[in-house]
Protein backbone atom coordinates (compact mmCIF):
# COMPACT_ATOMS: atom_id res chain seq x y z
CA UNK A 1 0.00 0.00 0.00
CA UNK A 2 1.34 3.45 -0.91
CA UNK A 3 2.03 5.94 1.83
CA UNK A 4 -0.68 8.43 2.70
CA UNK A 5 0.67 12.01 2.96
CA UNK A 6 1.22 13.33 6.43
CA UNK A 7 -0.30 16.59 7.65
CA UNK A 8 1.80 19.61 6.75
CA UNK A 9 1.66 23.28 5.83
CA UNK A 10 2.81 24.19 2.33
CA UNK A 11 4.93 27.30 1.60
CA UNK A 12 1.92 29.00 -0.03
CA UNK A 13 -0.17 28.63 3.14
CA UNK A 14 -2.25 25.72 1.89
CA UNK A 15 -2.73 22.83 4.29
CA UNK A 16 -2.43 19.10 3.81
CA UNK A 17 -4.80 17.58 6.34
CA UNK A 18 -5.92 14.13 7.38
CA UNK A 19 -9.66 13.64 7.89
CA UNK A 20 -11.07 10.52 9.53
CA UNK A 21 -14.69 9.40 9.34
CA UNK A 22 -15.79 6.80 11.92
CA UNK A 23 -19.05 5.35 13.25
CA UNK A 24 -18.15 4.49 16.86
CA UNK A 25 -21.44 2.80 17.92
CA UNK A 26 -21.90 4.91 21.07
CA UNK A 27 -18.64 3.56 22.55
CA UNK A 28 -20.30 0.22 23.25
CA UNK A 29 -17.25 -1.76 22.15
CA UNK A 30 -13.52 -1.70 23.02
CA UNK A 31 -12.75 1.98 23.57
CA UNK A 32 -9.02 1.35 24.04
CA UNK A 33 -8.86 -0.36 20.63
CA UNK A 34 -10.87 2.52 19.16
CA UNK A 35 -8.46 5.09 20.56
CA UNK A 36 -5.46 3.16 19.22
CA UNK A 37 -6.95 3.14 15.72
CA UNK A 38 -7.73 6.87 15.79
CA UNK A 39 -4.30 7.82 17.16
CA UNK A 40 -2.53 5.72 14.52
CA UNK A 41 -4.39 7.62 11.77
CA UNK A 42 -2.99 10.94 13.09
CA UNK A 43 -6.05 12.91 11.99
CA UNK A 44 -6.48 16.68 12.05
CA UNK A 45 -10.26 16.26 11.96
CA UNK A 46 -12.43 13.32 13.02
CA UNK A 47 -16.03 13.11 11.82
CA UNK A 48 -17.81 10.78 14.23
CA UNK A 49 -21.18 9.08 14.01
CA UNK A 50 -23.07 7.50 16.91
CA UNK A 51 -21.13 9.50 19.47
CA UNK A 52 -22.41 9.10 23.05
CA UNK A 53 -25.75 10.87 23.56
CA UNK A 54 -27.18 9.65 26.86
CA UNK A 55 -26.01 9.69 30.50
CA UNK A 56 -22.79 11.74 30.92
CA UNK A 57 -22.34 11.86 27.16
CA UNK A 58 -20.13 14.97 27.26
CA UNK A 59 -17.70 13.31 29.65
CA UNK A 60 -17.56 10.13 27.57
CA UNK A 61 -16.85 12.08 24.38
CA UNK A 62 -14.23 14.20 26.12
CA UNK A 63 -12.51 11.08 27.47
CA UNK A 64 -12.34 9.59 23.99
CA UNK A 65 -10.90 12.81 22.58
CA UNK A 66 -8.28 12.95 25.36
CA UNK A 67 -7.31 9.31 24.76
CA UNK A 68 -6.74 10.18 21.08
CA UNK A 69 -4.77 13.40 21.79
CA UNK A 70 -7.65 15.40 20.33
CA UNK A 71 -10.26 17.90 21.51
CA UNK A 72 -14.04 18.01 21.11
CA UNK A 73 -15.21 20.60 18.59
CA UNK A 74 -18.96 20.02 18.60
CA UNK A 75 -21.80 17.50 18.42
CA UNK A 76 -22.95 14.45 20.36
CA UNK A 77 -26.39 14.37 21.96
CA UNK A 78 -27.10 17.83 20.51
CA UNK A 79 -27.05 16.35 17.00
CA UNK A 80 -28.38 12.88 17.96
CA UNK A 81 -24.98 11.34 17.24
CA UNK A 82 -22.69 13.13 14.76
CA UNK A 83 -19.70 14.91 16.31
CA UNK A 84 -16.41 16.51 15.31
CA UNK A 85 -13.03 16.16 17.03
CA UNK A 86 -9.83 17.95 16.05
CA UNK A 87 -6.14 18.16 16.76
CA UNK A 88 -4.65 21.28 18.30
CA UNK A 89 -3.42 22.20 14.83
CA UNK A 90 -7.00 23.22 14.03
CA UNK A 91 -8.42 26.57 15.08
CA UNK A 92 -12.21 26.71 15.48
CA UNK A 93 -14.03 29.82 14.30
CA UNK A 94 -17.59 28.73 14.99
CA UNK A 95 -19.80 25.67 15.37
CA UNK A 96 -23.46 24.84 14.89
CA UNK A 97 -25.38 21.71 15.77
CA UNK A 98 -28.32 21.11 13.45
CA UNK A 99 -31.36 18.90 14.06
CA UNK A 100 -33.10 17.73 10.89
CA UNK A 101 -36.88 17.56 10.46
CA UNK A 102 -38.24 14.52 12.32
CA UNK A 103 -40.14 11.67 10.70
CA UNK A 104 -42.63 9.91 13.02
CA UNK A 105 -41.39 6.49 13.99
CA UNK A 106 -37.81 7.07 12.84
CA UNK A 107 -34.69 8.12 14.74
CA UNK A 108 -34.21 11.87 14.39
CA UNK A 109 -31.00 12.86 12.60
CA UNK A 110 -28.69 15.84 12.77
CA UNK A 111 -25.50 17.44 11.49
CA UNK A 112 -22.44 18.56 13.44
CA UNK A 113 -20.91 21.53 11.62
CA UNK A 114 -17.95 23.84 12.13
CA UNK A 115 -15.87 26.44 10.36
CA UNK A 116 -12.18 25.94 11.12
CA UNK A 117 -8.75 27.18 10.11
CA UNK A 118 -5.68 25.05 9.48
CA UNK A 119 -2.57 27.05 8.65
CA UNK A 120 -3.70 29.49 5.93
CA UNK A 121 -6.71 27.40 4.93
CA UNK A 122 -10.30 28.03 6.01
CA UNK A 123 -12.66 25.09 5.90
CA UNK A 124 -16.32 24.24 6.47
CA UNK A 125 -16.80 20.79 8.03
CA UNK A 126 -19.90 18.61 8.44
CA UNK A 127 -20.41 15.20 10.04
CA UNK A 128 -23.57 13.25 9.22
CA UNK A 129 -25.37 9.96 9.77
CA UNK A 130 -28.15 9.59 7.22
CA UNK A 131 -31.44 7.79 7.68
CA UNK A 132 -32.07 4.08 7.27
CA UNK A 133 -35.19 4.97 5.24
CA UNK A 134 -34.55 5.57 1.53
CA UNK A 135 -36.76 8.61 0.88
CA UNK A 136 -35.76 10.39 4.08
CA UNK A 137 -32.10 9.64 3.34
CA UNK A 138 -32.37 11.22 -0.11
CA UNK A 139 -33.99 14.34 1.35
CA UNK A 140 -31.26 14.55 4.01
CA UNK A 141 -28.59 14.46 1.30
CA UNK A 142 -30.15 17.59 -0.15
CA UNK A 143 -30.27 19.23 3.29
CA UNK A 144 -26.58 18.38 3.71
CA UNK A 145 -25.69 20.20 0.51
CA UNK A 146 -27.79 23.19 1.58
CA UNK A 147 -26.11 23.28 4.98
CA UNK A 148 -22.61 23.18 3.47
CA UNK A 149 -23.52 26.10 1.23
CA UNK A 150 -24.96 28.00 4.19
CA UNK A 151 -21.62 27.83 6.01
CA UNK A 152 -20.46 30.55 3.62
CA UNK A 153 -16.98 29.09 3.20
CA UNK A 154 -15.26 28.48 -0.13
CA UNK A 155 -13.80 25.08 0.80
CA UNK A 156 -15.88 22.39 2.49
CA UNK A 157 -15.78 18.73 3.47
CA UNK A 158 -18.49 16.37 4.67
CA UNK A 159 -18.33 12.81 5.87
CA UNK A 160 -20.20 10.14 7.64
CA UNK A 161 -22.25 6.98 7.64
CA UNK A 162 -24.55 7.26 4.63
CA UNK A 163 -26.35 3.94 5.19
CA UNK A 164 -26.15 3.53 1.43
CA UNK A 165 -23.76 2.26 -1.23
CA UNK A 166 -22.27 4.48 -3.96
CA UNK A 167 -24.92 3.40 -6.48
CA UNK A 168 -27.76 4.60 -4.22
CA UNK A 169 -29.69 7.82 -4.94
CA UNK A 170 -28.60 9.73 -1.82
CA UNK A 171 -24.94 8.81 -2.31
CA UNK A 172 -25.17 9.82 -5.98
CA UNK A 173 -26.85 13.09 -5.06
CA UNK A 174 -23.87 14.01 -2.90
CA UNK A 175 -21.32 12.79 -5.44
CA UNK A 176 -22.88 14.95 -8.17
CA UNK A 177 -22.10 18.13 -6.22
CA UNK A 178 -19.06 17.05 -4.20
CA UNK A 179 -16.02 14.85 -4.83
CA UNK A 180 -16.29 11.31 -3.47
CA UNK A 181 -12.77 11.14 -2.06
CA UNK A 182 -12.44 7.36 -2.29
CA UNK A 183 -13.47 7.34 -5.95
CA UNK A 184 -11.14 10.26 -6.75
CA UNK A 185 -7.97 8.85 -5.16
CA UNK A 186 -8.30 5.24 -3.96
CA UNK A 187 -5.96 4.25 -1.15
CA UNK A 188 -6.19 1.50 1.44
CA UNK A 189 -9.30 -0.61 1.66
CA UNK A 190 -12.67 0.08 0.07
CA UNK A 191 -15.44 -1.55 2.10
CA UNK A 192 -16.42 -0.15 5.51
CA UNK A 193 -19.02 -2.61 6.80
CA UNK A 194 -18.76 -5.00 8.54
CA UNK A 195 -15.29 -5.17 10.15
CA UNK A 196 -15.38 -8.96 10.39
CA UNK A 197 -16.35 -9.39 6.74
CA UNK A 198 -16.24 -6.07 4.82
CA UNK A 199 -18.43 -6.27 1.73
CA UNK A 200 -19.92 -2.82 1.16
CA UNK A 201 -18.95 0.85 1.28
CA UNK A 202 -21.55 2.85 3.19
CA UNK A 203 -19.23 5.38 4.87
CA UNK A 204 -17.59 8.16 2.89
CA UNK A 205 -15.78 11.49 2.91
CA UNK A 206 -16.67 14.16 0.36
CA UNK A 207 -14.73 17.28 -0.61
CA UNK A 208 -15.98 20.50 -2.16
CA UNK A 209 -14.49 22.31 -5.11
CA UNK A 210 -10.88 23.40 -4.99
CA UNK A 211 -9.78 20.69 -2.55
CA UNK A 212 -7.26 18.17 -3.90
CA UNK A 213 -7.77 14.58 -2.80
CA UNK A 214 -4.41 12.89 -2.17
CA UNK A 215 -5.75 9.52 -1.02
CA UNK A 216 -8.78 8.01 0.72
CA UNK A 217 -9.81 4.63 2.04
CA UNK A 218 -9.92 2.25 4.98
CA UNK A 219 -6.55 2.45 6.80
CA UNK A 220 -6.37 -1.29 7.43
CA UNK A 221 -2.63 -1.52 6.70
CA UNK A 222 -1.57 1.81 8.17
CA UNK A 223 1.29 1.43 10.67
CA UNK A 224 -0.19 1.06 14.14
CA UNK A 225 -3.58 -0.13 12.92
CA UNK A 226 -4.26 -3.82 13.48
CA UNK A 227 -7.06 -6.05 12.28
CA UNK A 228 -7.71 -7.05 15.88
CA UNK A 229 -8.28 -3.44 16.92
CA UNK A 230 -10.44 -2.67 13.89
CA UNK A 231 -12.72 -5.61 14.67
CA UNK A 232 -12.87 -4.79 18.37
CA UNK A 233 -13.33 -1.01 18.16
CA UNK A 234 -16.83 -0.74 16.66
CA UNK A 235 -19.11 -2.22 13.98
CA UNK A 236 -17.80 -0.04 11.10
CA UNK A 237 -14.38 0.45 9.57
CA UNK A 238 -13.01 3.99 9.45
CA UNK A 239 -12.37 6.08 6.34
CA UNK A 240 -9.19 8.18 6.23
CA UNK A 241 -8.56 10.91 3.64
CA UNK A 242 -5.56 13.13 2.96
CA UNK A 243 -6.61 16.43 1.41
CA UNK A 244 -4.84 19.57 0.25
CA UNK A 245 -6.91 22.66 1.10
CA UNK A 246 -5.90 25.92 -0.62
CA UNK A 247 -5.04 28.96 1.46
CA UNK A 248 -7.98 31.32 1.85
Amino acid sequence: MSLLPNSRTEPDGSAVIRVLGYNIRSLRDDTEALARVIRACEPDLVLLQEAPRFFRWRKKLARLAHACDLVVVTGGATTTGPAILSSLRVGVERTEDVLLPPTPGLHRRGFATAVVRVAGARLGVLSCHLSLQKDERYAQAGLLLDRLAALGVEHTIAGGDLNERPDGPAFRRLAESLTDCRAAAPWGGEHTWTPADPYQRIDAIFAGGGIEVLGCGVPAELPGVTGTDLRAATDHLPVLAALRVPAS
